[in-house]
């Protein structure tokens, strides 16, 4: 099985590049993220390889860092999300961000990409929330920081007012959950107030 490619960039298409290893070429598809970062014709490349192997076919997929891989095999592991699919939210939603968007169960960052429709994303959401939220906060949290409005540090109210607040105030429910996370699990920010936490949010969304 192959997981690791090294070579020069002989082609690039609109879902994949051909890798000239020593003289053989590899199709790889990949993510219009990792297309935009393995350079241009000629240039040295290096890609993770996830090799799925069918009765008609061998396909392989490239990711230019492992976080993007790693989120490429938990994509396909939701009903209805193959590969191909799970590449298109890859494109369009960047592997860094995923987490914080299932944590805060905004199915509408996924239906950006093609195919995936309103019960998808939910699914997406739903299905992946577990695994996000121990991304997000690096250890097992509470049913109510899974479904994305508070964080393991704070009473739950608290996190809720403040993501309400700054959702109010025209931050998408992704950015103002990253920031509301970031500040209550600060050594820093154990019983902060409301306000505070609410300061300390903008001024992170504002960095």
């Amino acid at each position: 099985m192959i997981a690791l490619l090294k070579g020069l960039v002989a082609k690039i298409g609109e879902n994949y590049v051909i890798l000239d290893v020593s003289g053989v070429g590899y199709k790889v598809f990949a993510s219009g993220k990792t297309l935009s970062q393995i350079g241009g014709m000629g240039e040295h490349a290096m890609l993770h390889i996830e090799t799925h192997v069918r009765e008609d076919h061998i396909h392989l997929y490239g990711f230019a860092t492992v976080e993007e891989q790693d989120w490429f095999n938990l994509l396909c592991t939701v009903q209805g999300v193959g590969a191909k699919m799970a590449l298109a939210i890859l494109s369009v939603v960047p592997a860094h961000q995923i987490a914080h968007a299932i944590a805060a169960q905004d199915k509408a960052v996924f239906t950006q990409a093609d195919g995936v429709g309103p019960k998808l994303g939910v699914r997406i959401v739903t299905e992946l929330k577990d695994k996000a939220a121990k991304m997000v906060f690096g250890s097992p949290v509470s049913s109510a920081a899974t479904s994305g409005t508070s964080a393991p540090s704070k009473p739950a109210s608290v996190n809720e007012d403040a993501l309400s607040a700054l959702i109010h105030l025209g931050y998408n429910r992704v950015d103002a959950f990253s920031a509301v996370t970031k500040i209550a699990n600060s050594n820093e920010a154990t019983d902060i107030p409301l306000q505070e936490l609410i300061r300390l949010a903008l001024k992170e969304l504002s960095a």
